[in-house]
């Protein structure tokens, strides 16, 4: 019985302090704060109430390689002096758009500066929804506080490679 506790204690020990230094490490990495925006956006009364489409206020984005970030200039096509409703939010894209004021969004997805993302690449040529990496954003009742998607090397070349699409390293890096 006493070899058996000695195999026993060989085997399993090491693993668990695997497994605790694992968990400790973990707790020592610093998880990414939230991005919080100016104004909580509501996608889904857009889309729902107001039948959007992403392109109506990302202009440009089956044009141009990157997709713009709304502005007043967009959002004053229909909010302008008088809300539209009792929103706090959108009193404060009105106070934007009557001071004529950028709206400081904060960018929430980005490439290292040695990747070449084209959104024109993907969603026109390659007819990818803007669901397949920004998640579901039609039901969002507020902004992502972080990517939908990790948006890293292995998450596009799984993608690349699932739909048959060059992986070639001067595709996406120059």
């Amino acid at each position: 019985m006493n070899d058996l506790m000695a195999i026993w204690l060989k085997r399993i020990t090491p693993l668990v302090i695997i497994g605790m230094v694992l968990v400790a490490a973990s707790r020592l990495i610093p998880k990414p704060e939230p991005i919080v925006q100016p104004i909580q956006y509501n996608h889904k009364l857009h889309v729902e109430q107001e039948g959007m489409e992403c392109i109506d206020c990302h202009r440009y984005v089956e044009e141009k390689p990157y997709a713009t970030i709304p502005q007043i200039e967009i959002c004053s096509d229909c909010h302008f002096d008088e809300p539209l409703s009792e929103s706090p939010e959108e009193e404060k894209l009105i106070a934007h758009v009557e001071s004529d004021s950028a709206i400081p969004w904060e960018r929430i997805y980005r490439v290292p500066d040695h990747v070449y993302f084209s959104h024109r690449r993907h969603v026109t040529l390659g007819e990818i929804s803007c669901s397949n990496c920004h998640g579901n954003v039609a039901e969002q009742l507020a902004p992502a506080p972080q990517p939908m998607t990790p948006m890293s090397m292995e998450w596009c070349v799984d993608c690349h490679r699932e739909n048959k699409v060059s992986n070639d390293c001067l595709t996406c890096h120059r």
